[in-house]
């Protein structure tokens, strides 16, 4: 790929990759080489996440199919070598979800970083745009407790509650209070914790439009005016850490979570 024309983004909007039993088979081991190198550098480049967890569904039988994406994603890298992360102490986390987005299973994907340094994307299999939503929190949530641990052993204390940024409005209104009892009764109750943790105010959830979403870089396709905002802000990563410091406390803790359509 030495050489190769960079393109804007990683994956074209609308694509959708499936697999492809009628295909030409590609060699197995070169093909699981690229997707762990994707893999490798998806600890910074949380722009990767989503291309990498796609084309690493199909490291079991790959064809040409999924090789040409999977070199649309080193010619995207190619053009973005200058990109990372960067930032202080502050404890920022980003998580997002898709709804049925693999075509296969109907599987959803559930992303989540936590801005010190570490990234990482889970499965999680969702019933409605709400349970993907709650799913997202908690799971982040959980991850959350954990990391407060940590950092008040490194004595990095969080004092101020976690900050969750979420457009779905029914999920915001399913962790204060059991309105939607009657249409969530189908989620398990080990996500039902996170009502817990609002009431106590360790976290709170606060409603963000779906233009303002950062976490949607990790998990969905995005237009290419949308996408090279986003990498644009994670080239400016030191910048926007600055930004935040303005407006809250050093180690204030956020969470972004989001959705898109199937």
């Amino acid at each position: 790929m030495e050489g190769c024309n960079s393109v804007h983004n990683p994956v074209v909007l609308g694509f959708k990759l499936f697999k492809d039993e009628s295909g030409v088979k590609v060699d197995e081991t070169y093909f699981r080489q690229i997707v762990g190198s994707l893999m490798y550098l998806t600890t910074t480049r949380l722009d990767l996440m989503f291309i990498a967890s796609l084309i690493s569904r199909y490291m079991g039988k790959p064809t040409k199919f999924h090789l040409q994406a999977t070199k649309r994603a080193l010619r995207y890298l190619s053009g973005t070598t200058n990109f990372g992360i960067f930032g202080d102490e502050s404890l920022i986390v980003y998580a997002d979800s898709d709804y049925a987005g693999d075509l296969e299973d109907r599987k959803s994907i559930l992303g989540y970083v936590f801005m010190l340094g570490s990234g990482a994307v889970a499965w999680s299999v969702t019933l409605s745009t709400t349970e993907a939503e709650f799913v997202a929190a908690a799971f982040c949530a959980s991850q959350e407790i954990w990391m407060r641990r940590i950092l008040e052993k490194l004595s990095q204390s969080q004092n101020s509650c976690t900050t969750i940024f979420c457009d779905n409005s029914s999920t915001i209104k399913l962790s204060k209070n059991p309105v939607l009892h009657g249409r969530s009764k189908h989620i398990d109750v080990q996500f039902h914790f996170l009502r817990d943790l609002s009431r106590e105010g360790t976290v709170k959830l606060v409603y963000c439009c779906t233009q303002e979403q950062l976490a949607n870089i990790m998990t969905k396709l995005l237009s290419l005016n949308y996408a090279s905002f986003w990498t644009r802000l994670i080239q400016q990563f030191h910048s926007s850490f600055a930004l935040l410091q303005d407006n809250c406390s050093l180690f204030d803790s956020f969470f972004y979570a989001d959705i898109a359509n199937p």
